[in-house]
């Protein structure tokens, strides 16, 4: 199996022409009855290697962490960081392998995250009550550096997901901020943070997106990423405000629930993506178990909710793009020029 960045390796090589390579992706979109960009490809594993060293990795990671954890907790951390670093020169660099890149680039921020904070907080003993705005400050310090840590590495190696983990470093750096502002009170102002950081996060996925429109390039992999984590951060803080977590959700809440679902969905159809859908699935089913267990159906309110959610996303997998075509069509040729391509416009884009 190949990526469409190693299609793109092997046109910067010499090995394929542009036009060689336009052309396999248009036959093999017609040969699956679909186009390129409603299969929203990315590449995860191409072997059993990629798991076998992807468990390798994890093994050695952790064993870094565990006894340079033993000296100092900072230590563990940042022995990590380097050593992912290091895998990464091989594994990602020369290797191209997508789920060890992809683990090795989490292990490298995280460590880099965890490093910092453990060596700013420590264990935390000497910290208690009235203390909080102290720590939010070292963990803002600790994600303005993992922030900055992931944008070396993409300089370096270019993994799609790193632009998300950076983001998701500076969503928290913004939101431990907050802490600092409200003196360690930021509870109450955590929905509406998190919905303004998936809004803000959703844009500079879309901005990715549609620099890329027939999603033949890289870009397309990172905009992937980037909405897979603007999905939770927008979709949670929607549906805690309603009440779904708090068991005080009525039947005029679950209806509201599955109304915004419905409106998610046409969002996704329009930017051909499905991460709001996915984020979403969670709430809708609690939602119609509720409705069930409301008339009666205790017993099999889940598997009631389980079936029709199941049908509902099979059915429209299998007429995504006639879907699409019905959603997008009538919007504004200002608004569906930026959005991804709808059928054979694929073939002439």
């Amino acid at each position: 199996m190949y990526s469409d960045s190693d299609l793109e390796a092997a046109v910067d090589a010499g090995a394929f022409s542009e036009a060689d390579v336009a052309k396999f992706r248009r036959f093999m979109a017609a040969d699956r009855s679909t186009t390129l960009v409603d299969e929203e490809h990315f590449r995860l594993i191409s072997g059993f290697n990629d798991i076998f060293v992807a468990i390798a990795s994890v093994l050695l990671l952790v064993a870094i962490a565990w006894l340079g954890g033993e000296v100092q907790p900072w230590l563990g951390a940042l022995g990590v960081a380097a050593a992912a670093w290091g895998l990464a020169e091989y594994f990602t660099r020369v290797r191209r392998m997508a789920f060890p890149s992809i683990l090795l680039l989490l292990a490298f921020v995280g460590g880099l995250f965890g490093a910092v904070a453990a060596g700013l907080i420590g264990d935390g003993n000497r910290f208690g009550p009235g203390d909080e705005a102290t720590v939010a400050t070292f963990v803002s310090i600790a994600g303005a550096v993992a922030a900055a840590g992931a944008f070396f590495h993409w300089r370096r190696f270019r993994v799609p997901i790193t632009i998300a983990a950076g983001a998701a470093a500076v969503v928290g750096t913004v939101i431990a901020i907050a802490a600092i502002a409200t003196d360690g009170n930021v509870e109450p102002f955590i929905n509406p943070l998190m919905f303004v950081a998936g809004l803000a996060v959703f844009a500079f996925a879309m901005r990715w997106d549609m620099s890329d429109p027939v999603r033949e390039t890289k870009r397309a992999d990172v905009a992937f990423w980037l909405h897979l984590l603007a999905a939770p951060l927008i979709v949670h803080p929607i549906f805690a405000e309603i009440g779904v977590f708090e068991g005080t959700l009525t039947v005029a809440g679950a209806v509201l629930v599955i109304g915004l679902y419905i409106v998610m969905a046409a969002i996704a159809l329009a930017i051909d993506r499905r991460a709001l859908m996915v984020s979403s699935l969670a709430y809708v089913l609690w939602a119609l178990n509720g409705l069930f267990d409301r008339f009666g159906a205790v017993e099999t309110n889940i598997a009631f909710a389980a079936l029709i959610i199941g049908s509902a996303l099979l059915l429209l997998s299998a007429f995504w793009h006639n879907a699409r075509g019905l959603v997008v069509k009538p919007l504004p040729e200002a608004i569906t020029s930026r959005l991804p391509v709808i059928g054979t416009e694929t073939a002439t884009a």
